[in-house]
């Protein structure tokens, strides 16, 4: 795993990012127990933080892949590191492989503070309110090479949580809160 910006001020900003994360163990279990390793390369495309690893291993989460995923997911309007839900990572994961693609992710929207939630909600109607990206639960993207509407199918297929299509924007929304579509 390399994180493609490597600074002093990055660095502490990780580790920030590790303490807010401190509540979730250095090898959090996985709820399959399967040997293998899951790969993500993600790239956050307001900021241009980009960050690729293996964020599971043999059964157990990798904390330092969190951490760097995490970072790059984070409320760039206001700088703030949150810890996603697992489930994030491993919705993201099937995603890639139900397609048979890899390579980077590009990400509009990780982590949402609730200010930042209620100022975008206040200028679109397309935001909820009570969003799960408040929660750490949710992430818009869309994959180079990947139609939208087959990028979006795939994510439905997964019946894995929420997916929203948003064709005008050239994203999906993808949650792991009860599955709903829209």
């Amino acid at each position: 795993m390399q994180s493609v910006c490597p600074s002093r001020r990055m660095a502490l900003k990780l580790l920030g990012s590790a303490a807010l994360c401190s509540v979730i163990p250095g090898q959090a279990y996985a709820s399959r127990s399967t040997k293998g390793s899951r790969f993500l390369d993600m790239v956050n495309l307001h900021t241009g933080d980009r960050f690729e690893g293996d964020f599971w291993h043999d059964g157990s989460y990798q904390q330092a892949a969190l951490d760097g995923f995490n970072y790059v997911l984070r409320d760039h309007r206001q700088n703030i590191v949150a810890p996603m839900d697992l489930r994030v990572f491993d919705i993201l994961f099937d995603l890639q492989q139900k397609l048979g693609k890899t390579g980077e992710i590009e990400i509009i929207s990780g982590y949402r503070s609730p200010h930042t939630n209620a100022m975008l909600a206040s200028k679109s109607g397309g935001v909820a309110k009570k969003s799960y990206h408040m929660k750490g639960m949710a992430v818009d993207l869309r994959m180079p090479g990947v139609k939208l509407a087959d990028l979006r199918d795939a994510a439905k297929s997964l019946k894995a949580g929420g997916v929203g299509f948003y064709p005008g924007s050239d994203f999906i929304h993808v949650d792991c809160g009860p599955v709903r579509y829209w």
